[in-house]
């Protein structure tokens, strides 16, 4: 382990039970295919990454923690973080270490490169001395684009994508289209929508049409991307 690490954990003053199972993460952390990547979430700072991670980002473990908060601005799409960062702090927020959250990351080393997607899973790792959390450990794995699994994953990255660029729209609906729109996407008729919803056929139609200028969308498979993507189906 480098010596900029354990001089940080001189001064942070980390209790020696900390600093030992660092050590010992340090010592098996190249056999995982994957990047391990200790943060204080105090000064979310970087701790501790994996000789895996560093060179991939061509920063030493020292650059990444003098980074500070930068860090996470500098490597990772901060789009993705309007999803998983709710999660990790309802994670901190019940402080219970058997708890593993997972989510998806896009990763870059620089503004030149394209962005790659990871796969993150994370728990707490250590508390202070007043039992709140002080460190948390994250596994990033990449996820390779040869894997049978990829098609599936892909569809969930893209169904997020898609999420997220019309969340504006699909927020216009009300609770009633909403229950149109599930019904559309899986083929129903303006008949079978009054006759399941107990409303008129011409209700019905006047729905779906408030929904397709709502969503902006003009076909069956762009409802039912809305549909896929807002999980109504």
């Amino acid at each position: 382990m480098q010596e900029s690490l354990l001089e940080q954990f001189n001064q942070e003053d980390l209790p020696q039970e900390i600093v030992e199972k660092i050590k010992g993460i340090d010592a098996v952390a190249n056999d995982f295919p994957g990047v391990i990547i200790i943060h204080n979430i105090i000064t979310l700072q970087v701790v501790y990454m994996s000789e895996r991670g560093q060179k991939m980002l061509g920063f030493s473990l020292k650059q990444l923690q003098e980074l500070g908060p930068e860090y996470h601005n500098k490597f990772f799409n901060p789009e993705d973080a309007k999803d998983y960062i709710p999660q990790i702090m309802g994670l901190l927020q019940r402080n219970n270490t058997d708890e593993v959250i997972s989510f998806f990351q896009q990763v870059r080393a620089s503004e030149a490169d394209e962005w790659s997607w990871y796969m993150s899973t994370i728990r707490i790792l250590a508390r202070n001395k007043n039992g709140e959390p002080l460190l948390t450990i994250n596994f990033a794995a990449p996820i390779d684009p040869e894997n049978h699994n990829t098609p599936k994953v892909q569809r969930l990255l893209d169904e997020n994508d898609f999420l997220k660029k019309h969340y504006h729209e699909f927020s216009q609906l009300s609770e009633r289209e909403q229950a149109v729109l599930k019904l559309l996407a899986v083929g129903k008729s303006s008949h079978e929508i009054a006759r399941e919803l107990f409303i008129s056929t011409a209700t019905a139609d006047t729905h779906r049409r408030n929904i397709r200028q709502k969503l902006k969308a003009n076909t069956s498979y762009e409802l039912a991307q809305y549909a896929r993507a807002f999980n109504l189906i």
